[in-house]
């Protein structure tokens, strides 16, 4: 299992770096959504795939019983994915706005134009 997410882990990351490596601005954009996919695959696996109990506390006990999953990369992804859209969202109105006004996706006429 932890070969074939490896496996997984490092296309994506292919598939990125190849994206942004293009000169047109939307593929520029889906390589860095498809990075920071890749990055969240990488946390949660790093932090260990389990299927134990969710870390709740009993009442009456003072620690969640054991084996339990680790919340915090969970909570890091969610988190990530969020800021995630925050920024795709604002580069699609900045890529958008750059189209109407040069008429052109291709990053060297960008450069070019200003």
């Amino acid at each position: 299992m932890n070969a074939i997410l490896a496996i997984t882990i490092g296309g994506l990351y292919a598939i990125a770096f190849y994206l942004l490596l293009r000169r047109s601005m939307m593929k520029m954009l889906l390589g860095m959504v498809v990075f920071g996919q890749a990055v969240n695959l990488l946390i949660f696996v790093a932090a260990g795939l389990t299927r134990h109990v969710a870390p709740i506390v009993k009442e009456g006990a003072t620690a969640p019983p054991m084996p339990h999953a680790d919340p915090l990369p969970q909570a890091l992804i969610l988190t990530a994915i969020v800021i995630g859209f925050g920024i795709l969202a604002f580069a699609i109105a900045l890529f958008h706005r750059a189209y109407k006004e040069l008429k052109t996706d291709d990053s060297d006429a960008l450069c070019d134009t200003v």
